[in-house]
């Protein structure tokens, strides 16, 4: 099911088109250091130009926004959410992601090395069964989870936030580099629902180093990495305002006040 309609499609054109195969020839980017932005509309217009010159943008079959819905996993104590507000460096983040239009499904596990760097392990999975974490995996979580940390992991898991957006990527044309466009956001809990501004946008460069050729771009129209801008985190945040957010509040505060409501989608389980 495709989310409200696109209000950024001048985005799509100027781009000359990459492949799905190629650009994960040139930057499949599983580990990487990442920057997350909170731009509106004007700002990435200014970048266009200079992001069109550097970069190819992902289309396959002729399309270049896709569809993504992700459900997150977390225990009744939000562990993965706290061990992210308080910054540390033994965690993880679990979801299942489902690019709508291409019939893909993975389930995703996030985690940090010793040097801080995103290290993400997925497992393919059939689009059925989206929002569920069968006995397959459960294991391959604690798998990837006894790799990294020499541990099992610790929590038992249940589905607590969904979120839907669209999704344009762009690969560096020398290739080593990747910039995720997220706009249309929205998020799902069991009893409450908010909805970003549509002329916001979540931008996430991914380079070897943390400061790649979109970096540089951005810099140069004055802007800055937004700190702790994790989707899972803010939507937590902004769908439950009790819970405690202060380190997430630069994000907040450019995502928009929390709005609740009294029934979630039908489809949130």
């Amino acid at each position: 099911m495709s989310i409200i309609a696109s209000t950024d499609t001048w985005l799509e054109h100027g781009f000359a088109p990459i492949s799905l195969h190629a650009l994960n020839g040139k930057a499949a980017m599983l580990e990487r250091l990442d920057n997350k932005y909170v731009v509106d509309g004007s700002v990435l217009r200014h970048a266009a130009g200079d992001l069109a010159r550097a970069f190819d943008m992902l289309e396959i079959e002729g399309q270049r926004a896709f569809t993504y819905e992700t459900c997150y996993f977390d225990d009744v104590e939000r562990r993965s959410y706290f061990d992210h507000h308080q910054g540390r460096r033994q965690r993880a983040k679990i979801r299942i992601r489902r690019d709508v239009e291409a019939g893909l499904c993975f389930l995703e596990v996030k985690l940090k090395d010793k040097r801080g760097i995103t290290v993400k392990k997925r497992l393919d999975r059939d689009p059925a069964t989206f929002g569920t974490l069968d006995d397959a995996a459960l294991a391959y979580v604690d798998s990837v989870y006894r790799a990294q940390y020499g541990m099992p992991f610790p929590h038992a898991l249940s589905r607590v936030i969904d979120m839907r957006y669209r999704r344009m990527t762009l690969v560096a044309k020398q290739g080593g580099e990747r910039m995720t466009i997220d706009s249309g956001l929205r998020f799902f809990a069991a009893d409450a629902q908010h909805t970003v501004d549509e002329d916001l946008f979540i931008l996430e460069t991914k380079s070897a180093n943390g400061n790649g050729v979109a970096d540089g771009i951005l810099r140069a129209l004055h802007q800055h990495p937004t700190k702790r801008c994790s989707k899972y985190c803010v939507a937590t945040a902004l769908l439950d305002p009790a819970t405690k957010h202060n380190r997430f509040l630069p994000a907040l505060r450019k995502l928009g006040t929390p709005s609740r409501a009294a029934v979630a989608p039908a489809n949130f389980q």
